[in-house]
């Protein structure tokens, strides 16, 4: 059975490159009829943050990722981590290194004047004296000082690192007694049953440190993906200004859950020309294998046109509850699927929709006074006028339609065109000259509605 994990730390928000990686994760456990767990690595008591915590339990819970059993934190385990520390310190494989502060900082000064990588020189690897007094020990494991530390890469094939160019006696616990990112990875994985490990590769300089803590405590070294990282359109690092923002703010500016699952997924990874998938062909395609060994480049109009294909495939019911995060509930609303067809075709953002939504739905408080300016002359008042009173003379209307065949008939008596009365109608409706099919505008505020809003218009004009 293959499964997977997700261990970010909480010491920030949940970013798209890391939602990207869950996604990833996820996929692969579901197309295996695996697992996909949720671990929380909260060792660094120092810059934890319980909100960040639950911005990633939140941001799980919007995009729709279920994993296996409970969430894992780090924080919750040290005696098990100190129980294998003692472990590794009675079969020899670390030890206890009283290296001083002092003794280090003379060593990078010595390393430096030589031009040489800083580095552990190994002193107190078979130290047999008398600790030194006032010195608490960090622990040590005892690294290969010779050979070549390989793997596999499912993404990016075999690679390999010199031990002696590369490692030294690396610390896994430090002198306080906490243990160190690389030696916790390595025991959570092992005993959550972990055995393939999708991130990012900015991890992949960790990877042979964990293979020798996997050998030294005697467990199987899962397989290992190193993906790329998501770049901006420039091939730099992604910022918060292209996109690199809390996977939460992607709700706030009115991106739906499916869009951004969609998006990450073609960011490294491809399936023929395929740009829309679903949940279930995510799940059915998927392979991580397949992920591109390049960065891929992030680019928001791509999001954009995504999110506009979901907003016009999704239903009325999940529009509707999509909206309510904006404070635009649809739900009494006697014409709320026309509303909704009205406005979805121009919508790319949940924001745009929900703008254009009150518009139509709350009699304007204000005018765009360019539009006015533009579009509403002595001339075009006095029309609209006219078709005020027409429309109070007229029996009620109810139907799109009825308001159409109206408004060309009173257009025709009078040898006007629809251009010298749409938009003074669509400023009186909506406060500006954008609008979805106008008539449509009409049928959905309703006859009454209509002509207060062109009489509140006019009385607006003749006041300025």
């Amino acid at each position: 059975m293959i499964v997977t994990r997700f261990a970010p730390s909480p010491t920030g928000y949940l970013h798209i490159g890391g939602l990207r990686t869950a996604l990833y994760s996820y996929l692969w456990a579901k197309r295996n009829n695996g697992k996909f767990l949720l671990r929380i690595e909260d060792t660094d008591l120092a810059r934890n943050s319980k909100e960040a915590a639950e911005a990633i339990k939140e941001a799980f819970q919007w995009v729709g990722l279920d994993f296996e059993g409970e969430i894992v934190y780090q924080s919750e385990r040290f005696d098990l981590y100190k129980s294998y520390v003692q472990k590794l310190l009675d079969a020899g494989k670390a030890y206890k290194c009283y290296m001083s502060k002092e003794e280090l900082d003379q060593l990078r000064e010595e390393q430096s004047a030589r031009k040489e990588r800083p580095r552990y020189d190994g002193r107190y690897r078979d130290f047999t004296g008398t600790p030194p007094k006032g010195v608490e020990p960090v622990i040590r494991i005892k690294a290969p000082t010779s050979g070549v530390i390989s793997f596999v890469d499912g993404v990016k094939g075999e690679v390999s690192f010199n031990a002696s160019d590369m490692l030294d006696d690396f610390i896994i616990a430090r002198s306080d007694g906490t243990p160190t990112y690389n030696f916790v990875v390595v025991i959570d994985d092992a005993l959550m049953g972990v055995n393939e490990v999708i991130r990012g590769d900015d991890h992949l300089s960790n990877t042979p440190k964990q293979i020798i803590l996997y050998e030294a405590l005697g467990f199987d070294v899962p397989k290992f993906y190193h993906v790329p990282m998501i770049l901006n359109p420039e091939g730099k690092k992604l910022s918060k200004r292209d996109g690199a923002m809390d996977v939460m703010a992607y709700q706030k500016e009115g991106y739906l859950p499916e869009t951004l699952l969609n998006f990450l997924i073609r960011l490294g990874w491809s399936h023929g020309d395929q740009e829309i998938f679903s949940m279930e062909e995510m799940i059915a395609f998927f392979d991580p294998s397949h992920i591109n060994k390049s960065a891929s480049a992030y680019n928001q109009e791509k999001l954009l046109w995504l999110n506009s294909h979901y907003i016009k495939e999704a239903s009325y019911e999940r529009l509707i509850e999509a909206l309510r995060f904006f404070d635009v509930d649809l739900a009494p609303h006697p014409k709320k699927e026309l509303l909704i067809d009205a406005v979805r075709d121009r919508a790319k953002t949940l924001v745009e929709f929900a703008t254009m939504i009150r518009q139509i739905v709350d009699a304007p408080k204000t005018y765009d006074e360019k539009a006015i300016e533009k579009f509403l002359d002595t001339k075009a008042v006095e029309i609209l006028s006219e078709y005020k009173n027409t429309l109070q003379n007229a029996p009620a209307l109810e139907k799109a339609g009825e308001f159409e065949t109206l408004t060309k008939n009173f257009l025709e008596e009078r040898g006007l065109k629809l251009k010298d009365l749409a938009q003074a109608i669509r400023i009186a409706m909506v406060g500006n000259s954008i609008s979805p099919s106008i008539f449509e505008v009409l049928e959905i505020i309703g006859f009454v509605h209509v002509i207060e809003r062109i009489e509140a218009l006019i009385i607006y004009k003749k006041g300025v």
